[in-house]
């Protein structure tokens, strides 16, 4: 029976957990680039060399001593965001929406003080959210505004666009929608919605929730379905950027859409999931297969990697 699945599963064209990691992260990513993607310190300075928008790094918290000039740093900042530079899956950040003279105040309304962020801080760079549980440092970066494209199937926070690419192909896209209960935030294993897109056009199609197929935000009760994502051509050239920028031939990248500057590069993931191919209703399988199978000339510019891909995928 466990056989009979398996081979179902192999026929959809369905890519396993140990299949992604044995025949493309372990053999496709050189592990001496993951800090290009596993820092985001660096991951912006690579985006600068490549004239990609991230969002603007006001301050690099290395170390405890400078703790001491936290309050000098915010100073003139009324809304921010702090994340760990080596974190995943959305732990250790807070998105400071507005201040007063004594306290800040985050996303959700919850109002917490100076001495609280800092506490945050020193978590931080003691490794708590860290990938690997190594000291950290702390980033203090601009917020964004989102597009309100989505804001009628977003509960609070900023929805983002997972797209996977291959060998500098963008093979498989979804954008992630927060909800009540991922707190705000873009994390499908916190409770976000993953809703496929398209890649020739841009337009969302099936959802996924919690590994369930859905139509509907389960918190504004809107259809998931049917939207166009703005400047769809633009992100799929930031992520074609990906392996040139990177080195790395498989990897996740992330972009959120800023009302003012448009898309602009979150991150970069070198173990990107794989409930992208629920929301899709599809399997990666063979679409990294086709990407292995095409003509060579279509790897000479990103601009060849994309139509190809809009043409196949």
């Amino acid at each position: 029976m466990i056989g009979k699945a398996f081979q179902q599963l192999r026929d959809a064209g369905v890519l396993g957990i140990n299949n992604r990691n044995a025949e493309y992260i372990m053999r496709c990513n050189p592990r001496s680039r993951y800090p290009l993607v596993d820092n985001k310190v660096l991951t912006k300075e690579l985006a600068r060399q490549y004239g990609i928008p991230t969002p603007v790094l006001f301050h690099v918290i290395k170390n405890h001593g400078s703790m001491k000039n936290l309050k000098t740093m915010l100073e003139g900042i009324k809304e921010f965001v702090v994340k760990p530079a080596s974190g995943s899956g959305g732990s250790g950040i807070i998105l400071i929406t507005e201040r007063t003279e004594k306290v800040f105040l985050t996303q959700s309304g919850k109002a917490v003080a100076l001495e609280y962020l800092g506490y945050h801080i020193s978590d931080i760079l003691s490794g708590i959210f860290s990938l690997q549980g190594q000291e950290d440092h702390a980033i203090i970066e601009s917020l964004i505004h989102p597009d309100q494209v989505f804001s009628a199937v977003t509960y609070q926070g900023v929805p983002d666009v997972r797209i996977i690419v291959y060998r500098g192909v963008p093979v498989m896209a979804m954008v992630r929608l927060p909800t009540k209960d991922s707190d705000g935030k873009a994390n499908l294993h916190r409770g976000a919605i993953g809703a496929g897109i398209k890649l020739v056009t841009g337009h969302t199609i099936t959802a996924v929730h919690k590994s369930q197929i859905v139509t509907h935000h389960p918190d504004t009760g809107n259809p998931v379905s049917g939207l166009k994502v703005p400047h769809w051509d633009t992100m799929l050239s930031i992520a074609a950027l990906a392996t040139d920028m990177t080195d790395l031939c498989y990897v996740g990248v992330d972009i959120v859409i800023d009302r003012d500057r448009g898309p602009v590069l979150l991150e970069m993931n070198a173990r990107p999931g794989l409930a992208i191919q629920m929301a899709n209703k599809g399997g990666l399988l063979k679409r990294l297969e086709s990407v292995d199978a095409a003509p060579a000339e279509i790897f000479t510019t990103p601009e060849k990697r994309i139509a190809w891909a809009k043409e196949n995928l």
